[in-house]
């Protein structure tokens, strides 16, 4: 985790899914208003929606749970009282959807304009994904990151 922003990695698992701990994150670092500018526009839309949508819990009722406390395991027990728990299959499925997001499919022509955006382009680094592409927007080795690594 970078000290300048205080996200985890997208790669990075709470329980069975990937994306979910960096959502706390940046909850919980808006909260305290430390979660930088550029992050504010995406809060609860993007991949948080998505995140939101897949454990079929409201984003205003997480940030609420959120700032009550507890650990990353205990809200995510909390999501699947709320939404219905998922199975072993599904949490795999819906993990390696998040992670190829991007790659070859209707958001590459955005994440292309985005590494341009951010001047990651022409610095031979492999971004396929909108995951490898906050990895190293934050300074992280995405291959590094990944959570078949870890």
């Amino acid at each position: 985790m970078p000290p300048a922003s205080g996200l985890r990695s997208c790669y990075a698992k709470v329980g069975r899914l990937v994306y979910f701990g960096r959502m706390l994150d940046k909850i919980r670092l808006h909260a305290t208003g430390r979660l930088p500018s550029d992050y504010h526009g995406n809060l609860g839309i993007g991949f948080d929606g998505r995140t939101c949508s897949f454990l079929k819990v409201n984003y205003a009722d997480l940030v609420a749970r959120v700032q009550q406390g507890g650990t990353d395991e205990e809200i995510l027990a909390w999501c699947h009282e709320r939404g219905g728990g998922r199975s072993d299959d599904e949490c795999n499925i819906w993990s390696r959807f998040m992670m190829k997001t991007g790659w070859r499919d209707d958001r590459s022509a955005i994440l292309r304009q985005r590494i341009v955006e951010y001047g990651l382009d022409g610095k031979n680094l492999t971004i396929e994904t909108f995951f490898d592409l906050n990895d190293y927007d934050e300074g992280r080795d995405p291959v590094a990151a990944q959570s078949w690594n870890a």
